[in-house]
């Protein structure tokens, strides 16, 4: 039995490591060719590649449920082309433990997606919203694609959040409780020291009745609960972020009064992927031990791509529905993943 499991797992996880790279491929492809509609002076094709490398991880993680659907259709398709499922069965080899040593590589996947979403993705990210806006930018500040935050009343603007945590172009609007702007603050830089900031080249302006008052500043001190770890998280997608560091996030969106929905809606996209992935291997499995087991390469091939596009598109309908309607975010990504449990187990005790 340890023979054929290896078999199994080794002709599954040969599928789904060369599906793997040739949608990686596409996808970068794909993905080089929209980005290259944005070049500019300072952002030619160097700078396009070096961020493609750089998004890549993000691109591997986002497929990885989609490649073990596609390439468990492809491996046990072509175990079941060359009659060797019907014989693993004659010989008295129950679908579960075809299943059992389907799931086995399905592991290596899910470590895969463990390792990149929680230790290489989001720092990876980062660094590629980092170095796009500077490729992109004349002088390194940066304009039109920075970041918004909020504490308390105060609002404020960064051009651009440096990987050392050093924020560029740093505007500040302060509101009082009846929400009137009485002061706007701007510096060219921001570095944390100890407890507080240091602004850097400082202009203040405030509103005294009908006046304005301008102050310029070499530097000055800024007390805030600002954390340069949260602005890079910020910074970057949320579907680009481990599940420790949206944890983190949330929990300060929540503290300051802030709509944390789309951070809830990646913590548990990013939490149930596992699930997510021996959902749909148990889809793959069912689909060729019934109603795909006599079907060619092709049609397993377009099933299996229906099938995962139908599960992502599912995911990302119900994500905003939830934000509409007001439902769990934990339910909308749940859902697909116990529709395709159920299905899969549906089907898979037809066929026993």
């Amino acid at each position: 039995m340890k023979t054929l499991d290896r078999h199994l797992g080794r002709t599954v996880l040969t599928s789904m490591l060369a599906v793997l790279l040739v949608v990686v491929s596409l996808n970068s492809l794909f993905g080089f060719i929209a980005e290259l509609r944005g070049m500019q002076a300072h952002y030619q094709v160097p700078q396009v590649l070096c961020y493609m490398l750089l998004t890549l991880p993000r691109h591997i993680y986002t497929i990885i449920p989609v490649t073990a659907l596609i390439g468990c259709l492809v491996g046990l398709g072509r175990l079941a082309g060359a009659g060797e499922l019907v014989a693993m069965r004659a010989a008295g080899v129950s679908l579960l433990r075809i299943s059992w040593a389907v799931m086995k590589p399905g592991l290596l996947l899910v470590v895969l997606g463990l390792v990149l979403g929680e230790l290489v993705v989001p720092d990876a990210e980062q660094v590629a919203v980092t170095y796009r806006k500077t490729a992109r930018s004349d002088n390194g500040v940066y304009t039109g694609e920075g970041l918004w935050h909020r504490e308390g009343n105060d609002f404020m603007y960064f051009n651009a959040v440096r990987p050392d945590g050093i924020l560029r172009g740093v505007s500040i609007f302060r509101f009082d409780d009846s929400d009137q702007l009485y002061e706007s603050l701007f510096a060219e830089q921001a570095a944390q020291q100890g407890d507080h900031w240091i602004l850097e080249n400082v202009r203040i302006s405030r509103w005294r009745d009908d006046t304005v008052e301008a102050t310029r500043l070499p530097s000055t001190l800024w007390h805030t609960r600002l954390d340069p770890a949260l602005l890079k998280v910020a910074q970057v997608r949320p579907d680009s972020l481990s599940v420790h560091g949206l944890f983190t996030y949330i929990r300060y969106l929540d503290s300051q009064g802030l709509d944390a929905a789309p951070y809830r809606l990646a913590f548990y996209k990013g939490l149930l992927q596992p699930l997510a992935i021996f959902s749909l291997l148990l889809i793959g499995v069912s689909f060729i031990v019934g109603p795909l087991r006599t079907a060619p390469v092709g049609q397993r091939l377009f099933v299996g791509i229906i099938t995962g596009m139908v599960f992502m598109i599912a995911q990302d309908l119900l994500a905003p529905f939830s934000l509409v309607l007001g439902f769990s975010p934990l339910m909308a990504v749940a859902a697909p993943v116990c529709c395709c449990f159920l299905l899969g187990g549906i089907l898979l005790r037809r066929a026993g």
